[in-house]
């Protein structure tokens, strides 16, 4: 996963230089990034299985978050085609993602 997320990060800085962007904050991007914070606080106080458990169901949830964001904000409202593509190309790779979480999570409700 972190192969995969560095490898889009560095396409969309790439893709925002070359079209002269600048990212901006906006109530999405910004409750990402609070709950992400919210959650590293959280983890930082488990360990173990429970660190697993709470692991894995942060990256469905996020994930998931991620896709509907996607899906239903950004690319709707891209009119940009070169910039609409890059998060249509990595749609397979977010569900995917998605669903190896989902699998890990069978996994270890298993255990």
């Amino acid at each position: 996963m972190v192969t995969d997320h560095t490898a889009v990060n560095k396409k969309a800085s790439e893709l925002a230089g070359k079209l002269k962007l600048t990212p901006e904050d906006h109530d999405l991007s910004k409750k990402l990034k609070s709950d992400g914070a919210a959650t590293l606080d959280k983890m930082k106080a488990i360990s173990g299985a429970d660190f697993d458990r709470a692991y894995v169901a942060n990256e469905i949830a996020y994930h998931r978050a991620v896709i509907d964001a996607v899906d239903k904000v950004l690319i709707p409202n891209t009119k940009n085609a070169e910039l609409k593509k890059l998060p249509e190309q990595v749609a397979p790779v977010r569900k995917q993602h998605l669903q190896h979480a989902e699998s890990l999570e069978k996994k270890l409700a298993a255990k």
